[in-house]
């Protein structure tokens, strides 16, 4: 079975940062995109950044320039560092595995809170 652990939420005032990390266990990490996702309170699940099996990456305009979306085959991880955070990045960010051949075959992990103080 597939699992996804996530690390480091927590409690940050603005403008701080934070270092968001989901280990993968139980399948080969490398044939899986992974991507982390976001829901506040009241709003719909977004797309915050996303790291191909080849490395590309992506993000949504409103984190540009201030998250990071990486990886590391050798420890079955991908991170999410988060700088100049903002209170409107408050919400709880879940980590996402889709596997590459097939994109109906995805895994979630458990969520972590992130909350950002004014």
């Amino acid at each position: 079975q597939v699992q996804l652990v996530e690390y480091g939420g927590g409690l940050v005032q603005a403008g701080g940062s934070l270092r968001l990390s989901c280990v993968v266990s139980g399948s080969l990490f490398s044939i899986y995109a992974m991507g982390w996702y976001r829901q506040a309170p009241g709003k719909q699940r977004e797309l915050v950044a996303s790291i191909t099996s080849g490395g590309i990456t992506n993000y949504v305009d409103s984190v540009k320039g201030r998250f990071t979306i990486s990886r590391d085959n050798t420890k079955n991880t991908v991170y999410l560092q988060m700088n100049s955070l903002e209170p409107e990045d408050t919400a709880v960010y879940y980590c996402k595995a889709n596997r590459v051949s097939d994109w109906r075959i995805n895994y979630w992990g458990q969520g972590t809170q992130v909350t950002v103080s004014s």
